[in-house]
């Protein structure tokens, strides 16, 4: 009587040269390479003497502005000042008489409104600083340039728009 004979995961063994041959296979499958797709394509063949300008790459470079993370960095400043001298207020009041959170409130408003204004005002002129912005556009060879304006208003709960441009 054979050992897996009363087993349910009976399986026939396999000869050497069959555990040989099934270790190669298994081997030459994990180091075969994958088909790969292409990632990229890139055009060879030549470009029209006249006709539409082929596309471009242009690179988005997007960065938050200056100004944007000075007023973000500006806004937090205040708010946790505010709340700040809001706590502290409120701590040397607690030996002084019974202080209500209303009360401490509306000492700490004023300050509050003034560091807003404050810093609306530092965001206002920082922006009007960084506005004056020049675009300067380089072309090597001849070039049609088209600027289209299309003004669709959309009034009401539903609205269809249609963008159509016809030449």
């Amino acid at each position: 009587m054979h050992e897996y004979e009363n087993s349910a995961a009976w399986q026939p063994r396999m000869t050497d040269a069959e555990v040989t041959a099934e270790a190669r296979r298994i081997i030459a499958d994990a180091y075969r390479p994958a088909n790969q797709m292409p990632t990229a394509y890139r055009d060879t063949s030549p470009l029209p003497a006249y006709g539409t300008t082929p596309p471009v790459p242009q690179p988005d470079r997007r960065i938050v502005p200056a100004w944007a993370a000075g007023t973000a960095v500006a806004g937090i400043g205040v708010g946790a000042t505010c709340v700040g001298i809001g706590c502290g207020i409120w701590l040397a009041c607690q030996g002084f008489a019974a202080v209500t959170l209303t009360s401490v409130l509306f000492v700490t408003l004023p300050i509050a409104g003034v560091a807003a204004v404050a810093t609306a005002l530092g965001s206002a002129l920082r922006s009007l600083r960084g506005a004056r912005t020049e675009t300067h556009h380089h072309y090597a060879g001849p070039v049609r340039q088209e600027t289209n304006q299309i003004t669709a208003p959309a009034y009401g709960l539903i609205a269809r728009n249609r963008n159509e441009l016809n030449r």
